[in-house]
């Protein structure tokens, strides 16, 4: 590829001809301030942080969309460049709550940060401010408003990457405002609750429905036995809440934490990832068996649930029937472990720690619940448990590591992988083949949908015939694996999806980095790499091969897929409207 040479801050570059100023200075060591920018979604060079300026040209100059050029001489910090930025975050500023130490993102925000770094102790143009009605009827995200500074990352990540679009800048001037189809509630429009315009957000306009008054509440009632589950990803991520590396895995400290809390036990949703396997995989056998209702497309992803039933509900037979493994496990706490432990299952209250915000509305949705207990009666993500750590004043880094409690703590490395793009399909792989063929697997890694590519195809040799799979993440994607199969381009027999892009090492609950982070780190691979070394240290990689699992359908559920398990394990979809305007 043809290359140029530039100077930044004298500094002499060589860079790709198509690059950006603002990608030559990083690659410089310079570093140039934005707050709108976000890599390969959000280029636009509307915020104006990112100004520099070019010798022989008048003004300033957008580094994030200026492509470079030979010869060409930047300067990224003169004085009239410093002032010019400052000046900007002033105006920012002006029309922005000055509510900064009870705002969400305290902290974590990128707005903040700037203002901290350019010095402004007091805003210079004060004027009229725009009063907005706070939407929090969504069981998912809470959308303020007064706190969006316009930059429109979350409204290129939702409608260019998710490809759902159902938020929008309205008006124009200083009426201006990101909004949704007559500004309804995002409850009531096509939002799928995935959270990546949260991830997305500098600041704290977009945020998950917090629930911890009501786990700290419960957590005090003596009557009340609080048992909290944690997902896979949520090990992968939580120590960066506290200043760890990216992609460490914390589980000992993680569980250590929550029985500080106050937990009365703490189980691994592994566990319930490997029910999920045995049920989704017998499934899969009986219709491929039969082929019958061919592709198989998993369900343990609330946000593509929620997408399949309101852009293609006419593909919903295709939906396993498995409830995800949280709802799983649940309802297996609030059965088979009530029986066992003698306790009244309307005296428990089940708390999952989870990645994902969708989470919140799918443990509310009415086929949630067996004889009328519900599978979960609470949904806290990452960064919510992190904020009750911190709330406890415990020394997470510090803290001695713990296990899981028994019986229900037992998982195996497929159960691990679940929270990254691809795991389910191995997962459930390694457990179909061995149920079909009745023989051990030779090579017990499917690497062949493993990976960042947004759409992995690929074919399975099972006793003698061919199984063709896909894998896809961000529904984005997803919308064109749906497309491929209603046109009939494509003849799959599994199909995993993913609502989030990454998978949920990347939901939208997960702890939320920076623009700047994002640009210099791959987040997704360094946590998706704790979840696969967990899964190779494991003893056991395959779901039915735990002894737990083995345990409690022998003793209570019976056959994967007979009439127990499809009362507590399997759960209905139905067609959900795209809008449903006027109704909360």
């Amino acid at each position: 590829m043809e290359k140029v040479k530039l100077t930044i801050d004298n500094k002499e570059v060589e860079i790709e001809k198509n690059a950006t100023v603002l990608q030559a200075a990083k690659k410089a060591g310079i570093d140039i301030p934005t707050l709108c920018y976000l890599k390969e979604i959000n280029e636009v060079g509307d915020c104006r942080m990112c100004l520099v300026e070019i010798e022989g040209r008048r003004g300033f100059t957008a580094s994030c969309i200026q492509k470079v050029e030979e010869g060409m001489k930047v300067r990224t910090n003169t004085p009239e460049v410093m002032e010019a930025r400052r000046m900007m975050l002033d105006l920012i500023l002006s029309n922005h709550p000055q509510d900064c130490l009870t705002c969400v993102r305290s902290g974590n925000c990128e707005l903040q940060s700037l203002a901290n770094q350019y010095n402004i102790n007091e805003i210079q143009y004060k004027g009229e401010r725009i009063e907005h009605e706070i939407d929090d009827l969504s069981p998912s995200i809470v959308r303020d408003t007064n706190k969006c500074i316009l930059c429109r990352r979350c409204i290129s990540t939702c409608k260019n990457v998710q490809k759902i679009g159902a938020i929008d800048c309205v008006n124009r001037g200083f009426e201006s405002c990101i909004s949704t189809v007559g500004n309804e509630s995002l409850n009531n429009v096509n939002c799928t609750f995935c959270g990546q315009c949260i991830k997305a957000c500098p600041t704290g306009a977009l945020h998950e429905k917090e629930e911890i008054d009501n786990v700290w509440e419960k957590l005090r009632d003596e009557d009340t036995i609080v048992i909290a589950q944690t997902a896979p990803a949520v090990r992968a991520g939580i120590g960066e809440e506290f200043g760890m590396p990216i992609g460490t895995n914390a589980v000992g400290k993680m569980v250590a934490s929550l029985k500080r809390l106050g937990f009365d036990k703490v189980f691994d949703t592994n566990t319930g990832a490997d029910f999920t396997i045995m049920e989704e995989a017998t499934e899969f056998v009986d219709r491929f068996t039969k082929e019958d209702n061919l592709p198989m497309i998993t369900s343990c992803s609330p946000g593509w649930v929620r997408f399949i039933e309101k852009y293609y509900p006419d593909m919903l037979n295709h939906l396993s029937s498995c409830k995800s493994p949280h709802q799983m496990f649940g309802a297996i706490i609030k059965s088979y472990y009530a029986k066992k432990e003698g306790i009244d299952p309307s005296k428990i209250y089940v708390v999952s720690v989870m990645p994902c915000i969708a989470k919140k509305y799918e443990k509310d949705r009415p086929e949630m619940e067996v004889d009328g207990i519900r599978d979960v009666d609470a949904v806290i993500t990452t960064r919510e448990l992190a904020k009750m750590v911190k709330q406890a004043n415990i020394d997470f880094v510090n803290i001695e590591d713990s296990e899981f409690d028994s019986p229900m703590g037992e998982a195996t490395g497929a159960g691990a992988i679940f929270g990254t793009t691809g795991g389910v399909m191995e997962a459930a792989l390694r457990t179909a083949q061995e149920l079909i063929t009745g023989k051990e697997l030779e090579k017990i890694d499917f690497e062949s949908v493993r990976g960042e590519k947004g759409i992995k195809r690929a074919e399975v040799e099972i006793a003698g015939k061919t199984i063709k799979v896909v894998v896809a993440h961000g529904l984005g994607n997803a919308r064109t694996v749906l497309d491929e199969m209603k046109e009939g381009k494509v003849d799959y027999q599994f199909v995993e999806i993913m609502a989030c892009p990454g998978g949920c090492i990347m939901g939208g609950g997960q702890p939320i980095k920076s623009s700047k982070t994002r640009s210099e780190v791959d987040v997704r691979k360094l946590r998706a790499k704790a979840l696969y070394t967990i899964d190779e240290k494991s003893t056991i990689r395959k779901s039915h091969e735990n002894p737990m699992l083995k345990k409690i359908y022998k003793d209570y559920i019976g056959e994967p897929g007979g009439e127990l398990a499809e009362k507590l394990l399997h759960t209905t979809y139905s067609a959900k409207p795209k809008y449903d305007i006027g109704n909360e």
